[in-house]
């Protein structure tokens, strides 16, 4: 049998679930999640590979109408994954009310099979379930739905039988044994970052950008610096909290799972630096990852 290797592109709207797919079709924790809105800010790639099939999921930033130059990066990473994607996941919430005209847009201009995946139906009713499929039947007329709880593993079989079929003959676009494009250091700066969204209330998740700014691995154990961008001075005494409570719980929290991930002990130190309006800045988005 030909080899098969191809794109898949994970979209939808924030807290659609998709990061928690993509963390299910993948088998490993790629993407971070929280319950807040717009966790995810670059486009993240996880691998899965067997015999005869490599799959390179992205999953992207919730599709949303951009206020600063952030965001706009954000969007032109989701762009950028439907370009050249060789199937679409559009993931929607059961409970979505019928406001995801903006990524029907997107997904009308591409020429790439569309499956539509209706998330969380572990919190709904089979009617519910037979009206959402006829909603997305009627308006997208996708290649094929799927009714899933992505949060239960419950139809992501289902899915991956689907995206093996549609696949295009192709060899493998990176060694066998990868499991993502993005490096260690990468994954650090979100597990930081994910505390924060788990933490901190209002703006101050959304403030925040996460730099490793040194990585040493040691005989028994990993050394890691990292530095925590935020926008204003109140920002980062909030951040630090009374007497330094704060910081330190973000950095247990943190230091736990990274130590899971990386299988050793590690060390790790956090400071906090303000960087006025750096969200709304190309030359710090470029610094950070988010430009070209």
């Amino acid at each position: 049998m030909s080899h098969k290797a191809g794109f898949v592109s994970i979209i939808g709207k924030p807290n659609a679930g998709k990061s928690t797919l993509m963390n299910a079709l993948v088998g490993e924790k790629m993407s971070i999640i929280t319950p807040k809105a717009q966790t995810t800010r670059h486009r993240i790639m996880g691998i899965v590979n067997d015999d005869d099939h490599q799959i390179i999921f992205s999953d992207t930033p919730g599709v949303i109408t951009p206020n600063y130059s952030l965001q706009e990066s954000m969007m032109n990473f989701v762009q950028g994954s439907l370009i050249d994607a060789d199937v679409i996941l559009f993931v929607t919430d059961i409970h979505e009310k019928f406001d995801e005209s903006d990524v029907v847009e997107k997904l009308r201009k591409t020429s790439s099979p569309i499956a539509v995946l209706i998330n969380k139906i572990d919190k709904s009713s089979e009617e519910e379930v037979r009206s959402k499929i006829a909603f997305w039947q009627e308006k997208l007329n996708p290649d094929a739905i799927f009714a899933i709880s992505a949060l239960l593993n419950h139809g992501v079989t289902g899915i991956m039988e689907y995206i093996k079929e549609k696949l295009p003959i192709h060899p493998p676009y990176y060694e066998k044994d990868e499991l993502t494009d993005k490096s260690m250091r990468f994954f650090v700066s979100e597990m930081i970052r994910e505390k924060i969204f788990k933490l901190y209330d209002k703006e101050i998740p959304y403030s925040t950008e996460i730099v490793v700014t040194s990585y040493k691995e040691e005989d028994t154990i990993t050394r890691i610096a990292a530095e925590i961008i935020v926008e204003r001075d109140s920002q980062k005494n909030i951040l630090i909290g009374k007497s330094g409570s704060m910081i330190k719980k973000v950095g247990t929290y943190a230091r736990q799972d990274i130590e899971a991930f990386i299988d050793g002990k590690v060390f790790l130190e956090l400071f906090v630096k303000v960087i006025p309006d750096w969200r709304r800045k190309k030359n710090y988005l470029k610094k950070f990852g988010y430009e070209d």
